[in-house]
């Protein structure tokens, strides 16, 4: 199959639709690899700007007549940038050549990344190339994703400069496509190779997502060090995750143990989500949390163990990136929380008078 270069770009129009479906049991926590959709949309890209009602004119492309021939913009301003950088910082000059200029698409560019990453004296660069560009090359899906979750990178990470230094540098990109890579290989009955991937991912970058873990696109791995995603974990599209998430099990029980988190849902730093259980879509979950029961879908939950303080006026908090909530928001936490220790101190001392 080709690249989605100038000529192809309007095969995403054969792709799924971007609003993934996702199912685990009749529910809307995980994407359907196995189907394959139209885009309904008459707009494909991009899709998650964060605070804009409506796409970037300059990115946008329409496939409202998919017999002629549109560009792929995420790989035009990949090389656009690269160019730039190549420019005002000519000893990089061969790295940038080397690892975009040089190659035809985003999904041969993004294999000699993840290869020569992840390469080892037992996996070398030219196998790890080989391995990727076959799985990328053939999978559609995985071709959306990698553009999406570059978008993601792009909108919602502020240190983020720009396409070309999240494909080259950001190890929660790499470490998320790496996995896509190894899940589809999983699927294949390809297990042993799928987990060697998985292995150098944590030797190298620090994060540590099963094989078999479903997540969907749009996704942000912010930081991404010290993330661990179980095996039967379910991640829906437009999800950010900070550093340090878990998402476990409880202990030894097999069979579906991890959680399923919803669509839109953000994930504070450390964060820690254990056993079978589901995050509502559009979600927050604070910083530091231990989270072991259901939260409901557009709250906010913080603590350990988390308790819902209040619920989240954006639709999608994992685009706009704010974990923090209103001052007004926090004096009647405050207020609640001062009340409830006042009763419980009334109640010790009518204890202590009665005894």
């Amino acid at each position: 199959m080709a690249c989605l270069g100038d000529d192809t770009w309007f095969a995403l129009s054969q792709m799924r639709s971007a609003s993934l479906t996702l199912q685990e049991n009749s529910e809307n926590f995980g994407p359907d690899n196995s189907a394959m959709g139209e885009y309904r949309l008459e707009k494909v890209f991009p899709v998650y700007a964060v605070g804009v009602s409506e796409p970037d004119p300059n990115l946008i492309v329409s496939v409202d007549n998919t017999a002629s021939t549109v560009g792929d913009p995420i790989w035009d301003a990949v090389k656009l940038d690269a160019k730039l950088e190549a420019e005002k910082e000519p000893i990089l000059s061969s790295f940038l050549y080397a690892s975009i200029l040089t190659h035809d698409c985003l999904e041969r560019a993004l294999s000699f990344v993840l290869s020569n990453r992840l390469q080892n004296p037992t996996l070398l660069a030219t196998q790890l190339m080989d391995i990727f560009s076959d799985v990328i090359m053939h999978n559609r899906c995985i071709q959306c994703s990698i553009r999406l979750d570059l978008q993601a990178c792009k909108d919602r990470d502020p240190s983020c400069l720009s396409y070309c230094s999240a494909l080259l540098y950001l190890k929660g990109y790499h470490s998320l496509q790496t996995h896509r890579v190894a899940h589809a290989l999983w699927k294949q009955g390809r297990k042993v190779l799928a987990l060697a991937l998985q292995s150098r991912v944590s030797e190298v970058f620090g994060v540590d997502i099963h094989p078999a873990a479903q997540i969907g696109e749009g996704i942000l791995l912010d930081h991404a060090t010290g993330i661990v995603i179980g095996e039967t974990a379910v991640i829906g599209n437009r999800v950010s995750l900070m550093q340090g998430v878990t998402l476990g099990g409880t202990g030894k029980e097999t069979g579906d143990r991890h959680p399923k988190i919803g669509q839109g849902a953000l994930i504070g730093a450390s964060a820690t989500i254990l056993g079978n259980i589901k995050i509502g879509e559009g979600a927050m979950v604070g910083a530091g949390s231990l989270v072991m029961k259901d939260v409901p879908p557009h709250s906010m939950v913080t603590g350990i163990p988390a308790k819902v303080i209040g619920y989240v006026d954006d639709q999608d908090p994992s685009l706009t990136m704010k974990h923090d909530a209103s001052k007004e928001f926090f004096k009647r936490v405050a207020i609640s929380c001062n009340e409830a220790r006042s009763n419980g101190a009334v109640a010790s001392e009518r204890d202590d008078g009665a005894t």
